[in-house]
């Protein structure tokens, strides 16, 4: 099959209604976007460090993201939903490397994470409300992972959306009681909401997804701000799930990662947790919202959550105001090569407590020791919650002593 490169598409932004915020270009070997006269007229600054309203057709100040400016960047999915839908085209002869940008986007169409959408769609991506079994779902996924299930690649790429990381996950609509699960569609019975379910990947632990609800249960005892979480008990296994908060009742809300706002590579980590702190002052112009932030540093520092670089953590657009979005992808974590993706005031191999008082008295944060002494009590609740999650007593016992050597 011939492939055609996307050469133009139209962005739309969803609030109160849909707003057509302009129009994405390639030439000259350069993606441009222009804002629609009508949407600069309306006020709504939803990217503005690096796409500021103005009237010119402009290009993206760095090659981070294959061209797009990183607004247009946080729609596309990676890992997982990448390599989904590279499986797909190449059913249809088409190499995933002739792929642009632009193709992606128009692949994620209305179905992406936030509130933009993007066309022409495309017209294959066409969703049918059905009941959806986990055990048969993780099943396929593993197919998919080996090589093998074809058959389920489009459905698995529609569930999955443009969700991020590498673990296979879906959005999916969940009942009020949690025991029904419904492929994301318009047509749903009355309280459902829409949800992010995770599955194993190969090189994961069997407990991955209770630690991962072990994680969200003590971030939420620490005072961060959490979606509800749950965990989605089967015969095969159990599945992380966590409610989507870039949704609200069926409304879509503006969702911007801090590697998007600040063209910031997360795949090169760059960043000290001063400049999340530093973005979150200049975006939300609200010292609680600096101090949510700090919390979540402290979080990931003692609970030896190392996978903390810059595309997991996120800004929610809602009435023209910023806040920090609820936090997401908390877990134990290595991170890359032993060290802390975001450095703590300087330190990324061993940062301490010390580090995070540095971290905090140059944010300006009123008594960072009593945010710190809040986390430490709760990250002391680990053995138990983990215990009455039926995690292996192995794992109990390492993440334990890890953390606890973070409290010293």
């Amino acid at each position: 099959m011939n492939h055609k490169p996307t050469q133009l598409l139209n962005v739309f932004y969803h609030a109160d209604k849909k707003y057509h915020m302009g129009r994405l270009a390639s030439r000259d070997r350069k993606i441009w976007f222009e804002y629609s006269p009508d949407f600069i007229a309306e006020g709504f600054e939803l990217s503005p460090f690096k796409l500021s309203l103005q009237p010119n057709a402009v290009s993206a100040d760095t090659n981070a993201f294959d061209g797009l400016h990183g607004i247009f960047n946080d729609s596309l999915p990676d890992g997982w939903g990448r390599m989904l839908l590279d499986r797909q085209v190449a059913k249809y002869g088409i190499s995933h490397h002739l792929l642009t940008p632009l193709d992606r986007l128009s692949h994620v169409g209305k179905y992406g994470m936030g509130a933009l959408s993007y066309e022409p769609e495309y017209s294959e991506d066409v969703q049918h409300a059905e009941n959806l079994d986990l055990m048969k779902l993780a099943k396929e996924m593993q197919q998919i992972l080996e090589g093998e299930g074809d058959d389920a690649l489009l459905k698995l790429k529609q569930l999955a959306g443009s969700s991020g990381g590498a673990r296979p996950k879906i959005t999916a609509k969940v009942s009020p009681d949690k025991k029904h699960i419904m492929s994301r569609t318009d047509n749903h019975p009355n309280g459902y909401e829409d949800w992010l379910i995770k599955f194993n990947s190969r090189f994961d632990d069997a407990d991955s997804g209770r630690i991962e609800y072990a994680y969200s249960v003590i971030a939420k005892d620490s005072g961060i701000n959490m979606p509800e979480t749950y965990l989605f008990d089967t015969v095969s296994g159990s599945y992380f799930g966590v409610q989507r908060f870039d949704r609200d009742n069926g409304r879509r809300i503006h969702m911007h990662s801090l590697c998007g706002l600040i063209h910031s590579d997360y795949r090169f980590p760059s960043l000290d947790y001063s400049d999340l702190l530093k973005v979150t002052q200049a975006l939300t112009k609200d010292m609680r919202e600096v101090e949510a932030a700090f919390r979540l540093a402290c979080f990931n520092v003692i609970m030896h959550n190392r996978d903390d670089h810059s595309k997991n953590f996120s800004f929610l657009y809602q009435n023209m105001e910023w806040k920090l979005s609820p936090a997401y992808d908390l877990t134990f974590s290595s991170g890359p090569n032993g060290y802390q993706s975001m450095t703590v005031a300087g330190e990324s191999l061993k940062p301490a407590i010390s580090h995070l008082k540095e971290l905090g008295k140059k944010a300006n944060i009123k008594k960072p020791e009593r945010i710190i002494d809040q986390v430490i009590a709760s990250a002391m609740k680990w053995k138990n919650t983990a215990s009455s999650l039926n995690i292996s007593d192995s794992t109990i016992k390492t993440i334990d002593q890890i953390i606890r050597k973070h409290t010293r």
